[in-house]
């Protein structure tokens, strides 16, 4: 089930779902966590739009008015903008564009309608198919988010989602590392 991260969150305590992964920093207060990644964020940009030949960027140098994010409450934003101390007040509101999905930034990118910021783990999925982009590291002090599995304190079957862990940080480590 895909959802919202504070939706999602509230259905554990209440038992309406066994487990949920989820990206920190965000409160999960009341909660177990199980931490199986950490990565930084990549600025995406169409290729006509991005510096020629640069393997990393600094958060510095992002070029704020053209940076377009999730819309409030999808946990991604709040994490590039914390990760990189981006004050949105800073864009232009006539020109402040926020999608609704990933799937849909990533084609207003392909647009040439602006830039943005993806988490590691997003990238290779959300632009797979998308030659016209380029993606650049964010050479930044990091890790910017921790990746974790959380349950409620109660929850009996903690050694299946221990094991269920275990599998995704070595898949995922297999593929990034």
């Amino acid at each position: 089930m895909e959802d919202l991260s504070h939706r999602l969150v509230e259905k554990v305590p209440a038992s309406e779902i066994d487990a949920d992964i989820l990206a920190l920093p965000y409160s999960i207060e009341g909660l177990i966590s199980f931490n199986f990644w950490q990565e930084g964020f990549y600025w995406v940009c169409h290729k006509d739009q991005c510096p020629k030949k640069v393997q990393g960027i600094t958060s510095e140098a992002l070029e704020i008015d053209k940076l377009m994010l999730l819309k409030e409450g999808h946990c991604l934003k709040g994490h590039a903008i914390a990760a990189y101390r981006l004050q949105p007040s800073h864009k232009k509101q006539d020109t402040d564009v926020d999608s609704a999905s990933p799937h849909t930034l990533i084609q207003m990118i392909a647009g040439k309608l602006g830039t943005t910021l993806l988490p590691q783990i997003a990238l290779e999925p959300l632009t797979l198919n998308e030659s016209e982009l380029r993606a650049i590291h964010v050479n930044e002090p990091g890790p910017h988010r921790t990746i974790v599995l959380i349950i409620r304190l109660n929850y009996v079957r903690t050694n299946e989602l221990t094991l269920l862990k275990d599998i995704f940080t070595k898949q995922l480590t297999n593929k990034y590392s």
